[in-house]
């Protein structure tokens, strides 16, 4: 499913036309295991694929003179993409021969890739479906952890799992970007612990006008334009507007 956020202002996250339109456009590929026999739960999918993002996003490979460093910059210069498919069998085991990163949750599997052309994907990639990629959660999932980086969800909005996962990476993403390195290397030690959970209907407002980092989508697909999907809670972030 492909996700394209947007925020207010000069950002890649936005739905307005902007400079950004004109830069070559990449999308970053997330591919998610789905077995038909072992599927993974949908919660325990939307948080490896939020890690998997920023797992990408602290490589090494992904900075300085790295060799997916030139990628990252032109996907983080124009709009940011992300695209999720599923995978399974001999399409999973081709999907690992390619360069990038498997993140393992409690069941879920998600491998991420670096950034590619809008229309240079690899053909392993590209024959993969991008639709219809649902999954259940076996039993709600509990309250998260004290102290844990939440990944909030808006209640009033359904979309498939494929797109919530390409939320979720997005969520994670502008925490990323709004902590300071300090916090980062904190985070990333840690090895990224974070939850994704969908908002009390009487919390969402609140937290969409708390100062924390808001995801809305450009509507592409599924949901409208402008709508805000989630709101990413990072204990750091705030502690600075709370």
């Amino acid at each position: 499913m492909t996700s394209d956020a947007a925020v207010p202002g000069d950002s890649p996250f936005r739905s307005e036309p902007s400079a950004r339109d004109e830069a070559p456009q990449f999308v970053l590929p997330l591919v998610v295991r789905i077995e038909r026999a072992e599927p993974p739960g949908r919660t325990d999918a939307l948080e490896t694929a939020a890690r998997a993002v920023l797992t990408l996003l602290a490589d090494e490979r992904a900075h300085g003179e790295g060799e997916w460093a030139r990628a990252v910059r032109d996907w983080q210069d124009a709009r940011i993409r992300k695209v999720v498919r599923r995978a399974r069998g001999a399409e999973w085991r081709r999907a690992e021969a390619l360069p990038g990163i498997t993140l393992t949750g409690k069941a879920a599997e998600v491998r991420v890739f670096p950034p590619v052309p809008l229309d240079g994907w690899p053909k392993d990639l590209a024959r993969l479906q991008v639709s219809g990629t649902d999954l259940d959660d076996p039993e709600p999932p509990g309250d998260a952890a004290p102290g844990t980086p939440v990944i909030w969800f808006n209640p009033g909005l359904a979309m498939s799992a494929g797109k919530a996962m390409a939320q979720a990476g997005h969520g994670a993403q502008l925490a990323w970007w709004e902590l300071s390195e300090r916090e980062r290397n904190a985070w990333r030690e840690a090895g990224f612990p974070l939850a994704v959970r969908t908002a009390a209907a009487g919390r969402w407002s609140a937290l969409t006008t708390s100062g924390l980092p808001v995801v809305r989508d450009a509507g592409f697909t599924e949901i409208a334009p402008g709508s805000a999907t989630v709101v990413a809670d990072h204990p750091a972030l705030r502690e600075r507007r709370f």
